[in-house]
């Protein structure tokens, strides 16, 4: 009651202020500050949460493209390299009908139309099916005077031979074959050892940059190196006989 009345002569007293009354929702300084200050941290906050987002949104698109890139690879080496246990398998029908051919004497054919026409039809045969395999990018390795390649072939024995230079191959015992980019099976092959020696260049003559190996011949230097293979080749004396009119021995 008594601030009831005190209220009420106040409002009938104009020379007498009324009590202040703190306004509603407004904020004292020390809680204005605060709000300051919390602001920038929570604009922070939002920007390293944002960076951290892109961040692995970007990962993860690489991430897919990455795999779509492999999926697809290994779909295209899939559908290219289908046929591979089929090829094998037909390789060695290949061999067998070169096989046929070399077992066949030039004497034999020379006298007899039958063995002549049965050797003809069997040629036939070997002819269309490489014909076939070179139309699906099977490639056939006979190797014969080139330089020994460990990742297509591979060397069985060596050949002396002092006039054909070392790790050329002279004898090709088993074809080797390639189905575009991948090795289906290496060359057998027999190399040569020794060779001709490095030959003493004058040191007018001789070449800025010329090492240990400079006077070493190798294949497709020169233009007499093939001719030199193709002797060594053809007179093998020290190593296996080959058969006349045969490329390689066919009893491996």
């Amino acid at each position: 009651m008594a601030d009831e009345k005190a209220k009420h002569e106040a409002a009938n007293d104009p020379g007498q202020a009324a009590p202040e009354t703190p306004e509603i929702g407004a904020e004292t300084g020390a809680e204005a500050a605060a709000s300051e200050g919390a602001a920038p941290d929570e604009a922070t906050r939002l920007a390293e949460e944002v960076a951290s987002l892109k961040d692995q949104l970007l990962r993860a698109l690489a991430e897919t493209e990455n795999l779509r890139r492999r999926s697809r690879r290994e779909r295209d080496d899939a559908v290219r390299y289908a046929a591979a246990p089929l090829i094998k398998d037909l390789i060695g029908v290949a061999d067998n009908l070169r096989r046929a051919l070399d077992s066949i004497p030039a004497e034999a054919v020379a006298g007899n139309e039958q063995v002549k026409a049965l050797r003809d039809g069997i040629a036939m045969t070997e002819n269309e099916l490489l014909s076939v395999f070179e139309r699906h990018g099977i490639e056939r390795l006979v190797p014969l005077g080139e330089r020994l390649d460990p990742h297509n072939h591979e060397a069985l024995f060596e050949i002396p031979d002092p006039t054909t230079p070392a790790g050329t191959v002279l004898q090709v015992l088993r074809p080797g074959y390639r189905l575009h980019e991948r090795l289906l099976r290496p060359a057998q092959v027999g190399v040569a050892r020794g060779g001709p020696a490095a030959k003493a260049v004058p040191e007018a003559d001789a070449a800025p940059d010329s090492g240990p190996d400079a006077g070493r011949e190798t294949p497709g230097d020169t233009g007499d190196t093939g001719d030199k293979a193709g002797n060594g080749a053809g007179d093998k004396s020290a190593g296996a006989a080959e058969k006349p009119g045969s490329r390689y021995d066919t009893t491996a």
